[in-house]
């Protein structure tokens, strides 16, 4: 038996130094070429095949779904078969604590008789610059998943297996999934290519569209639309379109925009990515925050008048531009840089409906504002946003709406009165709700109603007061003007017959010239 191990050692050390020379003392040319033909003599004997799936594709600039398929597929298959797993807490799921495939780990897997081997692999491209005591793992690490098989199964695998795999890793992942509310981070302080842009938190709103306070008929034209698009792939392929469509929710404050946005990602089960402008650097970073929004997800805007001064920009150029090019170039450097964003309209056209927009599908973007006029038109259009929805004041459906919410009830006697009074004022569906909403425990039914009504009196009265303050002011302002325009017609005859008077002076003295 040393013998034995005595020789090993020797046959080990002679592989070592053998390969040593070879490394130092041939040409890295002939050592890719040799490792090549060596490759080849060991694919011709070896009998399986192997298939790599990367966590990244396009350069890494976009998490593979591919991946994240199969992923969720091993997730419910490896918690019985592997021996390193990792664990990860999930709130509210059905099941709240996921296994996975630990990294370097291998399982197996049957199709249809075959027997397949999946296996989590994690390499680094430069180890001398792993650093063990970072927190953030680093830049230079690859992780992938690794199938192998037989190479007589290669049609079966190829052609129905992997498809059988992303289908049932995209169906767990629909059955299981939480909805996200995700935000942009800021643009300062990343730490490599998995430095992710946005980051979230467990999507909980409770609002739907049946307890959205809103005219029934516009409601259902919106649950048409979305089901519309939502089943649309193949209608958006055949007209050459991006599967995408805008939407534009207008109105004054407390109509119920962002409760809307909630009740289209409830309906649609796309998460949320709220996006805030002030936070993007420049345009090429809004791009990356394109590229890592997924499918099936809702971008928002909101108050886009409000986040940056995106209005009236092309006017400004023109009438600027001259003044922009005789500024100190130190002064103009220094304005530059205090600007927190640098975000431009360009920029943000393009990335509605430009090229990029199209580097994903099943995609809704939401703008909201109170002044819709105060947008660029061309931020608007249709094309970019599709339809246009106004969030109105609470008529009487939506109080109806609000009223089964808030009290469980859907009729009353006072639901006449209150009526009438909608649609003679003017309220938001936020206020009605607030009145509605009981304040104590010894308010019931009928005294919140009557909380409701003489709100809505109140309000109609001060908005009377002020149509009649307005009407005054107005009529002041007319008498004003009219005060003014016969003041300045009697200063324009007054300077008239100056005039007349000074041309017959002159005339009369010119005569008596002439008779001397």
């Amino acid at each position: 038996m040393r013998e034995l191990w005595r020789q090993m050692g020797s046959l080990m050390a002679t592989v070592v130094f053998m390969y040593t020379i070879f490394e130092r003392f041939f040409p890295s040319s002939f050592r890719d070429r040799l490792q090549a033909y060596a490759q080849k003599v060991a694919n011709h004997f070896n009998p399986y095949i192997q298939i790599t799936f990367p966590e990244f594709s396009g350069e890494r600039l976009k998490k593979s779904e591919a991946y994240n398929a199969i992923q969720i597929y091993l997730s419910a298959n490896s918690s019985q078969r592997a021996k390193k797993l990792k664990a990860e807490v999930v709130k509210d799921s059905q099941s709240p604590l996921v296994l996975s495939m630990d990294d370097n780990e291998e399982i197996t897997d049957e199709f249809q008789g075959v027997k397949v081997w999946w296996s989590a692999k994690k390499v680094s491209s430069n180890p001398q610059r792993y650093n063990p005591f970072s927190y953030y793992d680093s830049s230079d690490e690859k992780r992938f998943y690794k199938l192998t098989f037989h190479r007589s199964y290669r049609d079966i695998i190829t052609m129905s297996y992997i498809k059988h795999v992303l289908e049932e890793g995209k169906e767990i992942e629909l059955t299981n999934r939480q909805l996200k509310l995700y935000t942009n981070n800021p643009s300062s302080g990343g730490y490599g290519y998995k430095q992710s842009k946005w980051s979230h938190i467990v999507f909980e709103h409770p609002a739907s569209f049946e307890t959205l306070a809103m005219d029934q008929k516009r409601k259902e034209d919106i649950l048409k639309d979305l089901t519309k698009f939502k089943k649309g792939k193949e209608y958006y392929s055949k007209i050459g379109k991006a599967w995408k469509r805008g939407y534009l929710l207008y109105g004054p404050p407390g109509t119920g925009k962002s409760t809307m946005i909630a009740a289209i990602a409830k309906f649609m089960n796309y998460d949320v990515y709220d996006l805030e402008l002030t936070a993007v650097k420049d345009n090429t970073e809004l791009k990356k925050l394109l590229i890592e929004t997924p499918s099936k997800s809702i971008t928002v805007i909101e108050d886009i008048d409000c986040s940056l001064d995106l209005t009236g920009q092309r006017k400004k150029k023109k009438e600027e531009v001259e003044n922009e090019e005789q500024k100190d170039p130190m002064r103009k450097n220094e304005e530059e840089s205090s600007k927190s964003s640098k975000v431009t309209l360009s920029g943000l056209l393009n990335f509605i409906d430009g090229i990029w927009s199209a580097c994903g599908g099943e995609r809704i973007i939401i703008f909201t504002t109170n002044y819709v006029e105060k947008l660029d038109p061309a931020l608007i259009r249709r094309g970019r946003m599709d339809k246009h929805i106004e969030m109105s004041y609470c008529c009487f459906d939506a109080f109806k709406v609000l009223a089964k919410n808030y009290l469980a009830v859907e009729s009353h006697l006072l639901f006449g009165r209150i009526g009438t009074l909608l649609k003679e004022t003017e309220m938001s569906p936020a206020d009605v709700a607030e009145n509605l909403m009981p304040k104590s425990e010894d308010e019931d039914v009928e005294t919140c109603l009557e909380n409701l009504i003489n709100a809505l009196e109140k309000n109609k009265e001060e908005n009377a007061n002020k149509k009649e303050e307005e009407e005054a002011e107005e009529n002041f302002e007319e008498e004003k003007a009219e005060e003014e325009s016969t003041q300045n017609k009697e200063i324009n005859r007054e300077k008239g017959r100056r005039r007349r008077t000074e041309r017959v002076g002159r005339g009369e003295s010119q005569r008596r010239i002439y008779s001397e």
